[in-house]
């Protein structure tokens, strides 16, 4: 049910509704930051970058249990205040060991060590030719692929520390080496702030530096050929990472640390007395605390081999790295992840290319979020579908033998801080289509109704990322990526690797879209309202409604309308989430598509061409644009926003059509079993007042 407790769940006419809800759950951006242009700035003035983004106070830090672990006292200070010659990469430094600092980041430093066995990823990400001495102005550099691209995230070089002048939080080992702590900077302005990256799994890191794509293996459930498996991914250079079990970081009289990422950074089939033995090698990024059972540092098992294979293996350092035996490592761990950086783990052949396509989608609810088939076979034909043709790698022949397919689905952040992600449980299902059916129209709910799913997921996972492996045979499929559930809003990335194939979506051309001419004129206006905005970033209720009375409605019936200053007012209220009075050229831009659409569907519905709508058209022309209402709201809203003869022109039916929709998304804000909402009295006043 909705804050309307008539309103009505059933299935939404698609036809404008993405177009529609395009300002609604927007994944946070971050604002573009020029490098090259900061730091010649900054030279040239003479002075030292400041972030004004990620300034050096505690908004950058964020607010939780980290500031519980913070020093007494907080001091930001820059490397050239804390080192008489600080580094910012060494080559004569070698491997770089990282220690954590009080951030609980440790999936995040698993990753990076990780990385460091990677030079070619670590330069990337870490962009080396940056320093302390030559063009120094305060400001670095680093990039993270970030759903779907690389993006750049710009910082200044003031760093945490106490008042011994020690970094509070990530250091290296080589106390003068600080791309690590500028890195974990980076990292948590991308995210938010250090708080935000409290806790989290290992695989997203593994993606975020690399664009990899992350297959997570249950220990429990561990195939039998788990050192095959190592063996394979260790010679193709992939990242591995594990975890403890959940729960909050406490050290094991074992050594090991409950709650708590590691790195796998080797592996070594060794031969004993009594046959042969599988050791994994792992990191503890704390950068000390190891495990003390079989094959530690200290174990007798080191006995056991020869004189040369102990020499080259064991290390009695504690450094936070230790061996241990493929059995204990599946007894104490609870999860084992590989980051593939090309798929070509799916085939033995060796320097063949493959492939990858990248598509971007959203659900909406009322829209294209239908949930999973088994519980909502009526809706599930709503959820956005992906033609996939599976071609035959060798052109030369015309082969049916299956080939590898690896797909990934990420779920986006609607917000800017990573804490505040409220991750969906997501899946895929795949359909085996016996020929090719003409034009890009979606399937409809026919064809899911008498066909069977080649691949139904095991259960939906409420992880970023999920990927599945297939071997398919040449042909075409249907990919439908969805939610548990129905009307669960999300943006997502949908990724296909293989040797050879051919992916789009379904319905991108001809659904879900305006009318070519209004989509014309919404690109043509769109520069005039851009050359508008260079003048005046934010424009107040005076100037929307000049804008406004200024346009010309093709499709409306004369008079034309005219919007008046109450009108303008209650527009720029509901689209000022910021509360500052104004609104900025993308609020407009959004504001601007929503009116093309209803202005759409209300001379649809103005069959008399009246310029007015009676309440059954109000509805029709509400359904048309994906709002679902009763006859009760309708007479309602009719005696509401209506003149004497209770019928809405234009500027009513825009007035209550921004109403409707953000009404409806702030109860799906509030409410916790989509049945009902509590609110405290201030809440109360703040909805009636907004609503």
């Amino acid at each position: 049910m909705s804050l309307f407790s008539c309103l009505e769940g059933k299935s939404q006419s698609p036809r404008y509704s993405s177009f529609r809800r395009e300002s609604f759950g927007r994944p946070y951006q971050q604002p573009y930051q020029d490098y090259e242009t900061l730091l010649e700035t900054c030279l040239r003035n003479n002075c030292l970058f400041e972030d004004d983004n990620f300034p050096a106070d505690m908004s950058s830090i964020g607010r939780g249990s980290l500031l519980q672990k913070l020093p007494p006292t907080l001091q930001w200070k820059r490397p050239t205040e804390l080192h008489d010659n600080p580094l910012f990469h060494s080559a004569k430094t070698g491997r770089v060991d990282l220690c954590q600092g009080v951030v609980g980041n440790c999936w995040f430093l698993a990753a990076l060590e990780a990385v460091t066995f990677h030079w070619d990823i670590l330069t990337r990400v870490v962009p080396l030719k940056q320093s302390f001495t030559k063009k120094y102005a305060g400001i670095f550099l680093f990039q993270f692929w970030h759903f779907g691209e690389w993006i750049p995230v710009v910082v200044d070089d003031r760093l945490p520390v106490n008042e011994a002048g020690q970094l509070v939080f990530v250091s290296s080992t080589c106390k003068n080496l600080f791309w690590p702590a500028l890195l974990e900077k980076a990292y948590a302005k991308l995210f938010g702030s250090y708080e935000d990256l409290q806790t989290g799994h290992v695989s997203e890191a593994f993606v975020d530096f690399t664009g990899g794509v992350t297959a997570t293996i249950q220990l429990a459930k561990a195939p039998a050929n788990l050192w095959n498996i190592l063996t394979k991914v260790s010679s193709k250079g992939s990242l591995i990472g594990c975890q403890t079990h959940s729960g909050r970081e406490r050290i094991l009289n074992n050594g090991l640390v409950d709650g708590h990422a590691y790195t796998l950074t080797q592996i070594r089939k060794v031969t004993c007395q009594s046959g042969p033995e599988y050791l994994v090698r792992l990191r503890n990024p704390w950068g000390k605390v190891e495990w003390k059972g079989d094959w530690s540092d200290r174990s007798q098992k080191w006995d056991l081999l020869s004189p040369k294979e102990k020499i080259l293996l064991l290390r009695d350092d504690e450094d936070g790295e230790f061996w241990m035996s493929l059995h204990d490592f599946r007894l104490h761990f609870v999860s084992l992840v590989i980051c593939q950086l090309t798929p070509d783990l799916m085939s033995q052949e060796v320097g063949k290319k493959w492939m990858c396509s990248l598509s971007t989608g959203r659900w909406v609810r009322g829209s294209t979020a239908g949930g999973r088939l088994s519980h909502y076979r009526d809706t599930f034909w709503m959820n956005p579908q992906f033609q996939l043709t599976v071609l035959s790698a060798d052109e030369n022949k015309k082969s049916s033998n299956p080939c590898g397919v690896l797909v990934s689905l990420l779920q986006k952040s609607k917000s800017r801080h990573r804490k505040d992600m409220v991750r969906l449980p997501i899946g895929i299902f795949l359909f085996r289509v016996n020929k090719l059916w003409e034009g890009n129209h979606r399937l409809p709910q026919e064809f899911f109704q008498k066909t069977n799913p080649s691949f139904v997921p095991r259960d939906f996972q409420t992880e970023r990322e999920v990927s599945y492996e297939f071997f398919l045979e040449p042909g075409t499929y249907l990919i439908v990526p969805c939610t548990s559930e129905p009307w669960q809003e999300s943006e997502f990335v949908l990724r296909v690797f293989s040797r050879k194939h051919a992916l789009y979506e379904m319905g991108s051309d001809c659904t879900f879209v305006l009318p070519k001419e209004i989509v014309d004129r919404y690109e043509r206006e769109e520069e005039v309202f851009s050359k508008l905005f260079e003048k005046n970033p934010e424009i107040d209720a005076i100037q929307l409604q000049k804008i406004l009375n200024s346009m010309t409605w093709n499709y409306l019936s004369s008079p034309q309308p005219t919007f008046s200053m109450d009108a303008c007012l209650g527009i720029l209220a509901l689209l000022d989430l910021n509360a500052t009075g104004t609104v900025s050229i993308q609020e407009f831009q959004c504001l601007w598509k929503r009116l093309l659409i209803y202005q759409e569907v209300f001379h649809k519905q103005d069959n008399h061409k009246s310029g007015f709508l009676e309440s059954g058209q109000l509805r029709a022309a509400a359904q048309e644009a994906g709002i679902l209402l009763s006859d009760k709201v309708c007479n309602l809203m009719a005696i509401r926003y209506g003149n004497s003869n209770r019928k809405i022109g234009f500027e009513n039916f825009v007035y209550f059509m921004l109403r409707v929709e953000n009404v409806e998304d702030a109860f799906r804000n509030l409410t916790h079993d989509d049945k009902g909402i509590y609110l405290s009295k201030s809440e109360w006043l703040m909805m009636t007042l907004y609503c």
